[in-house]
């Protein structure tokens, strides 16, 4: 009788005790924006040679980030990238790659339509992608409102496209690091589908696995499209009565309660 109840109190201490911890995601979050703020407050002095402090003159700029994995740009999770190097090549410079340690990662600096481009390929982990892209927009001074990422979508198949402006990051971590190193989510988006995984494949080995023979040939038109959607954006002039935030696009401080509640049920590498 007495080791029933004594078993009982153990079990019920317990149950009390866990119910009380973080959850899993919750703490791996908050770890992941302990790393961006520490690799973010790094300090750094930023020498610019006479291309880089040109794009500074009077004129439109904008940052295009291809977010993904770095070492791993062939898989579902870096398509971001493969998008970034069809438009390099579509402008003609993809020769012109060159590291950038005080951004942590690779760019280009090129034009379209009068609008001065800062292509970024970050050379940071999925989950960190957001300290070089808020490093690059310091440095060439972008506003983040003038920040275009593309990444990949699991809510959308391999094959469509969407623009999306500004809002949450629907449990992409990529793109959540940037809300969290910008402090805002204004950033304008193109959401390449890769789909959700079948059967009993986990949503971690999807994105980190790579396109098959088939899924390259969607993929091809795939690039294709996205670089005409990047294009068309890009040579899109601003309105002088708009607002300077895309529609949907917030303070990331603001952002409403339940938007934590939906994302902190899961979310990409």
């Amino acid at each position: 009788m007495r080791t029933g109840w004594f078993f009982g109190r153990f079990c019920s201490f317990f149950s009390h005790f866990f119910e009380k911890l973080p959850s899993f995601v919750a703490m791996r979050r908050l770890l992941t924006r302990i790393i961006n703020r520490v690799l973010l407050d790094a300090s750094f002095t930023p020498a610019m040679t006479g291309g880089e402090a040109e794009i500074h003159t009077e004129g439109r700029r904008k940052l295009v980030v291809g977010l993904g994995n770095p070492g791993m740009e062939g898989t579902r999770h870096s398509v971001g990238m493969a998008v970034l190097g069809a438009l390099a090549a579509r402008l003609g410079v993809a020769d012109r790659w060159h590291g950038d340690r005080h951004v942590s990662g690779e760019v280009i600096l090129s034009e379209v339509q009068q609008t001065r481009l800062v292509l970024l390929r970050p050379r940071l982990l999925m989950n960190v992608n957001g300290v070089s892209v808020a490093k690059a927009a310091g440095k060439y001074g972008i506003r983040p409102e003038d920040i275009l990422l593309v990444h990949d979508e699991l809510d959308k198949p391999l094959g469509k496209i969407a623009i999306k402006h500004g809002g949450s990051a629907r449990g992409h971590n990529g793109v959540r690091s940037c809300v969290d190193c910008l402090q805002t989510d204004v950033m304008l988006r193109l959401r390449v589908g890769i789909g959700r995984p079948s059967g009993k494949t986990s949503v971690e080995r999807h994105v980190l696995s790579r396109f098959s023979s088939e899924e390259q040939k969607v993929l091809e038109s795939v690039l294709v499209q996205s670089v005409d959607l990047l294009i068309s954006q890009l040579s899109q002039q601003d309105s002088p009565s708009a607002p300077s935030s895309p529609a949907g696009g917030r303070a990331a401080a603001a952002a409403a309660p339940q938007r934590k509640q939906k994302e902190e049920k899961g979310g990409l590498l």
